[in-house]
Parts: structure tokens; C-alpha cells; sequence
């Protein structure tokens, strides 16, 4: 008996295998997922300011089955992108190819974990085979509460049918997390009791996913009331004993917030979202120098953003999130219809010429004519003159120029707009 007692107490924690092409969540702070705030200039910066791992928006199963996969070779990305039905009535108007995903196989490689909406097994096995070859994990969404999602079955609405979700990870693990080697995993939230929570994880558990995160609210809850953690230790646990990591979600603000909670918690890893959509350097410890300036994020979005020719709508999107709503530059921003425009608001002068070229890829320029790229560069000459210097003697790269403090300006002056 004491030897079987001694064998229990030194015997490793069971832990389901990570694929060789997959990765464990274990230790990790990682990015939420997020609609329109999880795109790929987001999760690049995210990805630069520390974080270990990231989630793409969930993207619906019927929306990738069909899509035309292609390498970009201006952005060096994979796109899934499809011919949208618009316009289909006027034979003169050229049907718009619109995309529905877009991944950078080298920036993201091994750290990119695709978030897919689905409410059949079959529909999630087909689309998740296409960007399998190219991401670390496929995470299920059984989480989202938004009215899009449950009305189709999908996100919250598999919580109410346990079986079923089971069924659809049972798949995916045998039909894409084997076959490609890369981990399977889910995203849930709370039920009505402890007892109903603790009875979903261990049907979940027991399909052979590699991970499991819950969004520790239940799915009335909105994200202005604050997260609730009673059941937490609960679910690690759970998963602790079935070897399936544990991420908890919710609340989180930053990265050490996120590793004192895991300790706390028992959880494996953490999930940040609203203040990795307004401050993606909440990824940073506070060794590293925690948060940074708005502006300085700003400018390190702006550069990703040009160099993936990301949607205008969607860069105008994050912007919104990431520059404070009481900024004189924010009304400024808002009012902006192409990268030109934003770059001479932001006074981004040294990405004006990239930015004119993405405008023009994107047609942006051929929408708003040549007035922005010329109001642009005439505030650029304008400002540079009243300076007493011409654009050949002022050069605005990273490299060359001077740390505000060095320059004899102060950080509250120079953060004043």
C-alpha cells in the first residue's frame, strides 16, 4: 500500500500528447480572439510586444469552404479570399474578390491558433483542413453570446447541447488535429452551476482536444460586468487530472496580472482581450517597461498595417480602439478615408509614400483622388519649413532620429494633442 501510495505521489501528471506541429498552451499569455481587434496587424504587434501566443477573429466554417487560398508575394501572406456575390447584377462592374482570412506563415509560424465558428462536425472538419497546414491549432468557439453567432448554433449555443459539441471536437481531433499533426481545442464559458460546468468539462476533456479555455462569465454576461472566478480552480483542476491545458479568460489586463491569476488559479495559461484591443503593450511585464505611450503604438500599428496591405476599414477600426477618444487627433482620425490621409493626421510623415502605394493596391486613391496624397505631403513641406528645414535635411526614420528627451522636449508636452 505505501508503495502504490509512493508510486501515486511521483508519478508524473497525465498530459495529452502535443502534436509535433502543434503547441502547448501551457505557461502561455496569450491573445484572445476578437472580431475585427484579432486581424493580422493586431496579432503581429501583439506577437511583438511579448505575447506567446495568438488567436485569429472567429471565423465562420461556411465562410472559408470554398475560398481560393494564394500566396501574396507584395505582403509575403497567405489569403483565403472568395468572389463576393455584390454586383453580380451589372455585368459591367467586375466582380470584388473579397478576403475572409489572411495569415503570415513566417511571422506567425508556431504561434498562430485559428478560431472557427461551426455547428456541424462535417462543415468543421472541411473548412479547418484548408488553413491547417499553415497554423499551430484549430480552437473551437463555444463561447461567443452574440445573437450572429448562437442563431446559427454556433459559440454559446453548443454549450446547451454538450453531446454535440463533443462530437464536433471528437471530429476535428481525428480528422484534421491527427492527420496534420496540430492541436484541437475549445473556448466555453460558464453554465448555470458548478455542477453543470464540471460536467461539460469532462465530456469536452475526454475527446482528446489539447486545450481548454473558459471565459469565466456565463453567457447572459456582458463584458462591463466584472469576470467571475469561483468556478476556476474547479476547471484547472478537471483538466489538470485529464492532461488537457487550462486557460482561463476574463479580466485579465496584463502580463503579470495574467501569471499571478495562473498561480492563483491553478490555471495553465491566460487570455488577454480588452486591454490587448485599446493597449497591445500590455503584453510587456512590467521589467520589460509594462505599457507604452498610445502614440508610440500607434505609429508600430501603422507600420504593420501598411506592410499587409491590411483593410482600410479595419485599420480605421483599431485605430479607434488604440487612440484615446478625448485626443485632438482621434476626431481627426475618424474623419480619414484612406492610409494617406491617417499617416498626415498622425504626422507619420516617414510612411506617407508607403502609404499613397497601399492607397493605390487597395484603390483608395482612385476612390478619393489625389487630394488627400497632396494635403498630405503640402502639411509635411509646410511643417518642415516652419522648422527651417527642407525634406532632403530632415530625415524622420527611427535610426536617425532623437529620443524626445534628448531634443529638450518634454513627455507630457509632447504627448499633448
Amino acid at each position: 500500500m505505501l508503495r502504490l501510495h509512493q508510486a501515486i505521489m511521483t508519478s508524473s501528471p497525465k498530459r495529452v500528447p502535443i502534436p509535433k506541429n502543434g503547441v502547448d498552451y501551457r505557461g502561455k499569455v496569450v491573445l484572445a480572439p476578437m472580431v475585427r481587434s484579432g486581424e493580422l496587424p493586431s496579432r503581429l504587434l501583439a506577437l511583438k510586444y511579448g505575447a506567446d501566443l495568438v488567436w485569429g477573429p472567429e471565423t465562420i466554417d461556411k465562410s472559408m469552404i470554398g475560398t481560393t487560398e494564394r500566396v501574396n508575394p507584395v505582403t509575403s501572406t497567405i489569403d483565403y479570399s472568395r468572389v463576393s456575390s455584390n454586383g453580380g447584377r451589372n455585368p459591367s462592374v467586375p466582380l470584388k474578390e473579397n478576403n475572409i482570412y489572411r495569415l503570415h506563415p513566417a511571422r506567425e509560424h508556431g504561434r498562430l491558433i485559428f478560431q472557427i465558428g461551426t455547428s456541424s462536425p462535417s462543415t468543421a472538419v472541411e473548412a479547418a483542413k484548408l488553413v491547417a497546414p499553415h497554423v499551430a491549432g484549430i480552437d473551437v468557439n463555444a463561447g461567443c453570446p452574440k445573437p450572429f453567432s448562437t442563431s446559427g448554433g454556433m459559440g454559446a449555443a453548443l454549450l446547451q447541447t454538450p453531446d454535440h459539441l463533443a462530437s464536433i471536437l471528437s471530429a476535428l481531433v481525428t480528422e484534421v488535429g491527427n492527420v496534420f499533426e496540430i492541436g484541437i481545442s475549445v473556448k466555453i464559458r460558464l453554465l448555470e452551476t458548478p455542477e453543470k460546468t464540471e460536467a461539460l468539462v469532462r465530456k469536452l476533456c475526454a475527446t482528446g482536444i489539447t486545450g481548454l479555455t473558459v471565459h469565466c462569465r456565463t453567457t447572459p454576461m456582458r463584458p462591463r460586468e466584472r469576470a467571475i472566478r469561483d468556478q476556476l480552480r474547479m476547471i484547472a483542476g478537471i483538466c489538470k487530472v485529464e492532461g488537457v491545458a487550462c486557460v482561463m479568460n476574463g479580466d485579465v489586463k496584463n502580463r503579470d496580472e495574467a501569471l499571478q491569476l495562473m498561480q492563483e488559479f491553478g490555471a495553465d495559461g491566460a487570455m488577454i482581450a480588452t486591454a490587448a484591443e485599446v493597449n497591445p503593450s500590455s503584453f510587456r511585464s512590467n521589467e520589460e517597461g509594462g505599457l507604452l505611450p498610445w502614440r508610440k503604438v500607434v505609429q508600430e500599428y501603422m507600420k504593420i498595417a501598411l506592410e499587409v496591405d491590411n483593410k482600410w476599414g479595419n485599420t480605421k477600426f483599431t485605430l479607434g480602439q488604440l487612440i484615446p477618444g478625448k485626443a485632438e487627433v482621434y476626431r481627426k482620425v475618424t474623419g480619414c478615408k484612406c492610409y494617406t490621409q491617417v499617416c498626415g493626421a498622425l504626422e507619420l510623415h516617414a510612411l506617407l509614400d508607403q502609404a499613397e502605394d497601399v492607397d493605390r493596391r487597395l484603390d483608395l486613391s482612385q476612390a478619393y483622388g489625389q487630394t488627400a496624397v497632396s494635403n498630405a505631403k503640402m502639411t509635411n513641406k509646410t511643417a518642415q519649413a516652419a522648422a527651417g528645414r527642407t525634406g532632403a535635411e530632415r530625415t524622420l526614420t527611427s535610426e536617425t532620429r532623437h529620443p524626445l528627451s534628448e531634443r529638450g522636449v518634454g513627455i507630457s508636452t509632447a504627448m499633448a494633442i
